[in-house]
C-alpha cells in the first residue's frame, strides 16, 4: 500500500465533567517532523504520544493537538465552602492594606479556582482515555493517508504508461536512427572531398557515432519505469526510493535529448520531460 503524507483527522470523546478533542494534521516532509500541543496539564503525556505517532508514521509534518475543556452541569454545582472561607479572608487582608478596593462579587468569587467543586477522573483514567483517542485519531489519519496514497499510486502509474510508450515508440527506432545519421555524415565528408573510409576519419566517425547512440538510456529508461511499478506494487515507505528513481529517469531522459540527432528523437525526450516532472511532484507527497 502507498501512504500519502497528506492527512488530517479530528476525534472527540464526552468524559464526566470534561470533553476532550483530539486533532492530527498531516503535511509532506523530508523526514519525520512531529509537534505535539497539550494543556499543561496533560504535559506529562507528551513523550508517550510522541512515541505513538513514530511507530505508526514514517514521514511528514505531523501536528497532534489535544484540547481539554471543563464543563460542569447545573445540576450538580456545588461550592467548596472552605476555598470561599479562605478568598474572603484572602479579600478582608487586601481591604486593611487597600481601604478603597471595591469588595468582591458573588460572580468574581464564582469565577474563582476551586470554588466550585467540578467533577474529576483520576489522573491515570484522564491519561488513559486520552491514548485511546490519539489511537482512535491515527486510525483515522492513517486511513486518509491510505485514500490520499491510492490516488497518487494511479498517477504514477499513468505516468509510468506514458514514459513506456515514448521508449516503445523510439526503441525500434534507435538503430535505424544511428545509422541514418552516420550515413548522413559521410555524405557531407565526400561532398567535402575527403574519403570516410580513410583510416582517421573512419575512427573519428566511430568514436562519434558512439557519442550519440542512445540505445543505452533507452534501455535504462525501460529498466527504471519497471522498478517504479515494482516499488509502487510492493508499498510501504517508499517516498524516498521512488524519488531517486524520479531523479534517474530525467537524468536519462536529458541524456537523451542531448544526444538526439533526430526530430522525433527531441519529441520523444521532451515528453519524458514533462511525464517525468509529473511523477517528480506527485512523488514529494508519498511517505
Amino acid at each position: 500500500m502507498i501512504l500519502s503524507m497528506t492527512g488530517f483527522a479530528a476525534v472527540a470523546a464526552e468524559l464526566p465533567g470534561l470533553s476532550l478533542a483530539v486533532e492530527l494534521r498531516s503535511v509532506n516532509h523530508r523526514y519525520l517532523d512531529l509537534s505535539v500541543r497539550l494543556p499543561d496539564e496533560l504535559r506529562t503525556l507528551e513523550p508517550a504520544l510522541r512515541e505513538r505517532l513514530s511507530r505508526e508514521l514514517r514521514r511528514g509534518k505531523v501536528e497532534c493537538r489535544v484540547g481539554l475543556n471543563r464543563a460542569v452541569a447545573s445540576a450538580s454545582l456545588a461550592v467548596e465552602h472552605a476555598r470561599v472561607e479562605q478568598l474572603a479572608a484572602a479579600a478582608d487582608a487586601v481591604r486593611r492594606i487597600l481601604p478603597g478596593v471595591p469588595p468582591l462579587t458573588t460572580a468574581d468569587v464564582l469565577r474563582w479556582p476551586g470554588v466550585l467543586a467540578e467533577p474529576s477522573l483520576p489522573p491515570e483514567v484522564l491519561a488513559a482515555r486520552v491514548l485511546e483517542l490519539v489511537d482512535s485519531g491515527l486510525a483515522d489519519l492513517g486511513a486518509a493517508r491510505a485514500r490520499e496514497g491510492a490516488k497518487l499510486r494511479e498517477i504514477l502509474v499513468a505516468c509510468c504508461d506514458g514514459i513506456q510508450a515514448q521508449v516503445a515508440r523510439v526503441m525500434p527506432r534507435v538503430p535505424a536512427i544511428h545509422a541514418a545519421y552516420v550515413e548522413k555524415l559521410g555524405a557531407r565528408l565526400r561532398e567535402a572531398g575527403l574519403d570516410p573510409g580513410e583510416d582517421r576519419l573512419k575512427q573519428e566517425l566511430g568514436l562519434f557515432a558512439a557519442k550519440i547512440d542512445v540505445a543505452e538510456e533507452v534501455a535504462r529508461l525501460a529498466t527504471h519505469v519497471a522498478e517504479v511499478r515494482r516499488v509502487l506494487t510492493q508499498g510501504g515507505s517508499a517516498g524516498k526510493r521512488l524519488d531517486f528513481l524520479a531523479q534517474e529517469l530525467h537524468r536519462e531522459a536529458n541524456t537523451l535529448g542531448s544526444k538526439s540527432v533526430d526530430s522525433e528523437l527531441s519529441q520523444v525526450a521532451l515528453e519524458l520531460k514533462v511525464l517525468i516532472e509529473q511523477m517528480r511532484e506527485q512523488v514529494q507527497n508519498i511517505e
